[in-house]
């Protein structure tokens, strides 16, 4: 069924090209359709309107009246059938000697009464959100993994734990140890609120559900420090997406050493040599390309601002090579883990 405005352009188009000299057969044909149906559209009123939908139709003679309709569907919420596919449902009824109506009718009025994946105890799925937060200065949202790095030998790993601040990207805490352990990650966070001198303040720390996130030792220490533990979803890769950056960020330097590190001691050394450039030299583009140590002290307000004035002082001695405004220098004023939700939320509210 063509809608209204599609056979209006088309028969638009149609009258144009036979005004110019073309067949009306011809230039009907470009459109797929028939001479016919062109003149069963135009009408000395206009271009009619499709009068199928609304052409009265005789009830089909096997059609299920209400009452057997009804019966269908109080029969699947029966105790006995309510956890059974049509399928089970219409042999069960046969050797009872009752009839009512077909399998494919069954299924049929079910997927109309949105019932056929969700009769008895069965829940429609819920779609779980993320967890979200949103930083607007230092020290507000953390977020922190562990990563393997490769040992001496086939199958020896060293754990990596790290710590981000989610606002200025940068690692407020680090070490590497050779397990995973909720008491190595009870360490690191006590090392990590004792150098930003955080005690007490509120912070949120966000991770993924391994046994070391989790464990029941780590949660009372969290509790104690007043900080308010985060969780990815079980079984989703990108919810803690700033730890996986830094770790992938980490592995493709091109100094990382493929190979694995000869001791526990190399590991250590080469990560904290990371660290510092990570910290003090590598323009994080999620920052507008400053570094984290000057996003996390404040100081690349001065920096971005500078480098603002100095575009529009290119700009105003050559203007003929901007076409428009300069680069957006603007400082990002807030960081969102996962903002989904509060996309999701606006997208409901609209």
């Amino acid at each position: 069924m063509i809608i209204s405005s599609d056979r209006e352009l088309a028969v638009e188009l149609i009258q144009e090209v036979n005004l110019n000299g073309a067949r009306l057969a011809k230039a009907c044909s470009e459109l797929n359709i028939s001479v016919r149906t062109y003149e069963r559209w135009v009408s000395d009123d206009g271009i009619k309107e499709d009068q199928r939908p609304h052409v009265q139709r005789p009830t089909p003679i096997n059609k299920l009246t209400e009452e057997e309709r009804q019966v269908v569907i109080e029969t699947t919420k029966k105790e006995e059938f309510v956890d059974l596919p049509p399928s089970q449902i219409v042999p069960k009824l046969a050797d009872d000697a009752i009839y009512i109506a077909s399998e494919s009718t069954f299924y049929r009025i079910l997927r109309e009464e949105k019932m056929q994946q969700h009769r008895g105890r069965s829940k429609r799925p819920e779609t779980k959100l993320p967890e979200s937060y949103l930083a607007t200065a230092p020290n507000q949202v953390w977020t922190w993994d562990i990563t393997w790095l490769k040992g001496p030998v086939r199958g020896l790993y060293y754990k990596l734990y790290l710590i981000i601040d989610l606002f200025s990207r940068k690692i407020v805490g680090w070490e590497v140890w050779g397990i995973e352990d909720a008491a190595h990650a009870e360490v690191l966070i006590k090392k990590a609120i004792i150098s930003e001198k955080i005690h007490g303040a509120p912070l949120v720390l966000h991770s993924d559900n391994g046994s070391p996130m989790k464990a029941a030792t780590f949660q009372v220490l969290l509790e104690k420090l007043g900080i308010q533990s985060s969780y990815s979803r079980p079984r989703v890769s990108n919810d803690n997406p700033h730890s996986e950056a830094i770790f992938r960020t980490l592995k493709y330097r091109p100094e990382f050493p493929y190979d694995g590190f000869e001791s526990i001691e190399n590991a250590r050394s080469w990560t904290a040599r990371f660290v510092h450039w990570h910290t003090h030299e590598h323009q994080h583009s999620g920052i507008n390309f400053v570094t984290p140590e000057q996003r996390h002290t404040g100081a690349y307000i001065e920096v971005l601002k500078n480098r603002h004035e100095i575009y529009q002082l290119a700009k105003q001695k050559h203007p003929e090579r901007w076409s428009g405004s300069t680069r957006n220098w603007n400082p990002h004023e807030s960081v969102a883990l996962n903002p989904m939700k509060q996309k999701l939320r606006t997208d409901k509210t609209r």
